[in-house]
């Protein structure tokens, strides 16, 4: 996906429709840093965004994908092209935010282990040892609720029953039994609990 030909189509179709970015952005309820960033090609807009763009440019979803104005001959070959392109995307996208997660776990679990180590054994107040052990379990828990918040938003849990893929509540991931990011969950399809695997 060109996402440097998308940013300079949303560019001219902004211009042509006589938004600025910041007309464009207020229009949206966005920053025009957002606006920014596609016409840059640093990134697509979300998909509430992408209908809004569309239904304010007068164009399709497949012509915003393009980053062209299509000829009806070349829909249909276009639209099988975007939502190839669209889904790897949405992939690259989702590993990145899974690396996040990993990322965000490693640092609040060794945030906890150094602060609790040091309230252990370094000579302080009691006070002083009190807030290191609060802090450590604060920081602790933010950080793993932050990483299940992604886990649960990001790709799909598969069913081994089933298949069904879904995206649970984030009380059902929170309070799941797992191993990694296989968690023991009932499937919302057949209502059967099995151990279901994330699926990016």
């Amino acid at each position: 996906m060109d996402l440097e030909k998308i940013g300079k189509f949303i560019a001219k179709k902004r211009q042509e429709n006589n938004f600025t970015q910041e007309s464009l952005a207020e229009e949206l309820d966005i920053s025009n840093r957002s606006i920014s960033k596609w016409e840059r090609g640093i990134c697509l807009p979300d998909a509430n965004n992408m209908a809004k763009l569309c239904k304010l440019f007068k164009i399709s979803y497949n012509e915003l994908l393009s980053g062209e104005n299509l000829q009806k001959s070349d829909y249909e070959k276009w639209a099988e092209e975007n939502l190839k392109k669209f889904a790897k995307h949405e992939t690259v996208l989702n590993k990145k935010f899974l690396m996040y997660e990993v990322v965000l776990g490693w640092m609040s679990s060794i945030s906890f282990i150094i602060l609790i180590f040091t309230a252990a054994y370094i000579e302080m107040p009691t006070v002083a040892r009190v807030i290191l052990i609060l802090l450590g379990f604060a920081l602790l828990m933010i950080g793993v609720s932050f990483c299940l918040k992604i886990e649960t938003e990001v790709g799909k849990y598969e069913c081994k029953n089933c298949g069904n893929l879904y995206v649970p509540k984030y009380s059902t991931v929170y309070f799941a039994p797992h191993l990694g990011r296989t968690r023991y969950m009932t499937c919302p399809k057949c209502h059967k609990k099995t151990w279901q695997k994330k699926i990016i």
